[in-house]
């Protein structure tokens, strides 16, 4: 017999049982590890490819198809602060201002956001044009509550940081559908779709994030700010026109234009995109302008003191930073050659520039914010120089067997000094230079095309004027196991 094919016979023998032992030792390893946890106690239309195979194979009937996904895992920060209900990442996973002591317990949404969903397409019967919808339903499946990220912060106004919980602006603030939108598609003319959408840069930070927006082992992906063009709360737009069309299917363009219900600018936003793909290399390069831009914040107890002479209930407001931004960014990815996927190698990176300045139409005390939240106190004057951030990632995604992949990144952004005194880069002040960084390593491991099992960290730390007000930790490692089923 040719000793070729014995030896070929007989590596793939042994890659079929490493395989099946990779497949008991991570079912194993789960087990154990949250038996470990526990003692130590006593995130757009679906983009990964995992997210899109669960929708294309959902449940259809006459054209409308059912999908979901339910991430939920085990958690433990070294600095941390009490997990959020409501929070879309339950935990801080980066160091915040209110990590201060190790914590342990359920973590929803580790590696995609958990969520129900609905969509829809219908032949027009012109050409290939098709009537197009998409809604979605966001939740937190370790409390059974809709994901609010602004909740999260109601509940801990007038609290210190030593006494507050996991408390985090979002995108995601409790509405019944965090996405929702129609329009019409073709593959030959683009798609148009008018609603409430992710942003161009959301889709973006989804396709070249190593992590693809993970939120337990990815700054990009939990902290929405990158993808938002300079604030959480831009990742998602309300009133939002969004086109994209492919060009021979090589490039692609698209535009994004959100209406503000009035006259002037005040309150709109805009976004292009311009990319292509080719031999395993894609690049794409955004540009995105937002005005009155809301970075909302817990209330003091002296502003909570305050809210009765104003008429406001402390059980829906917040504060709120409002800026005009402007931001540009380049992402890009190249995936070396392999056979039948095995061994196969992604490397994905990309860098945002964002720059931050005082609004030119200043927004007034009571105004409403997503979610149906009130900014009973409002900022316009936050920047009295341009703050700008300049942001950057990298990793590669090895798969090393059918249905293993392992990755590894960093993240990490630097901030300018653009405060109205001398340059600092001391922690004096939050308007003083620093920076922000981070690594991670995770695998997953796709048990069958709907269950897979998670592990990894997360490590952070802090510096500089990013780390003012960090009164008790600047680091913290979130060590993280779970598992998530798509249908």
């Amino acid at each position: 017999m040719n000793t070729k094919i014995v030896d070929r016979e007989q590596s793939q023998v042994g890659a079929s049982r490493l395989s099946r032992a990779i497949k008991y030792a991570l079912a194993l390893g789960f087990l154990a590890g949250g038996v470990n946890l526990a003692h130590a106690q006593a995130t757009p239309a679906p983009s990964t490819p995992s997210e899109k195979a669960a929708v294309d194979e959902g449940l259809t009937w006459h054209g409308i198809t059912l999908y979901g996904i339910v991430d939920i895992g085990v958690q433990y920060d070294n600095h941390g602060a009490p997990f959020s209900d409501y929070f879309p990442g339950g935990s801080n996973d980066i160091v915040q201002k209110d990590s201060r002591h190790s914590t342990s317990g359920l973590t929803p949404s580790n590696l995609s956001q958990s969520r129900v969903g609905l969509q829809g397409a219908e032949p027009l019967g012109v050409e290939d044009l098709k009537g197009v919808f998409r809604v979605e339903t966001y939740f937190n499946p370790q409390s059974g509550d809709l994901s609010d990220g602004p909740k999260s912060q109601v509940l801990n106004n007038g609290k210190a940081a030593g006494a507050q919980s996991v408390n985090l602006d979002s995108s995601v603030a409790g509405q019944p559908f965090e996405i929702a939108y129609a329009g019409v598609a073709s593959k030959t003319y683009g798609s148009i779709t008018f609603g409430r959408q992710l942003s161009l840069l959301a889709d973006g930070v989804a396709k070249y994030d190593p992590n693809y927006g993970s939120q337990a082992f990815s700054l990009i992906g939990l902290s929405g700010t990158y993808a938002g063009a300079g604030d959480t709360e831009d990742k998602r737009f309300d009133e939002a026109l969004k086109y994209t069309l492919p060009i021979a299917d090589i490039a692609h363009i698209g535009g994004l234009y959100k209406f503000n219900q009035s006259n002037g600018a005040a309150g709109t936003a805009w976004q292009v995109d311009a990319g292509a793909d080719y031999a395993g290399a894609s690049i794409d390069a955004y540009f995105a302008k937002t005005r009155d831009a809301i970075s909302a914040g817990t209330l003091s107890a002296a502003q909570v003191t305050g809210l009765p002479a104003l008429g406001y209930s402390v059980t829906n407001s917040l504060a709120g930073t409002i800026s005009d931004n402007t931001a540009a960014s380049l992402m890009g990815s190249y995936v070396l050659p392999s056979i039948d996927g095995v061994g196969a190698i992604k490397i994905l990176a990309g860098y945002e520039y964002i720059q931050y300045d005082n609004p030119k139409t200043p927004l007034a005390a009571g105004t409403d914010t997503i979610g149906g939240y009130n900014l009973a106190y409002v900022s316009n004057t936050a920047f009295p120089h341009a703050k700008i951030l300049n942001v950057y990632w990298g990793g590669v995604r090895y798969t090393v067997l059918p249905g293993l992949d392992l990755t590894g990144a960093y993240y990490g952004y630097h901030q300018n000094s653009y405060g109205n005194g001398k340059f600092c880069s001391n922690t004096s002040a939050g308007t003083c230079a620093g920076t922000f960084k981070g690594f991670s390593a995770d695998a997953d491991y796709a048990f069958t095309k709907r269950f897979d099992a998670y592990v990894g960290a997360m490590w952070s730390e802090v510096a500089g004027g990013v780390a003012n007000g960090y009164t008790f930790q600047r680091t913290n490692i979130d060590p993280t196991i779970g598992v998530r089923f798509k249908f």
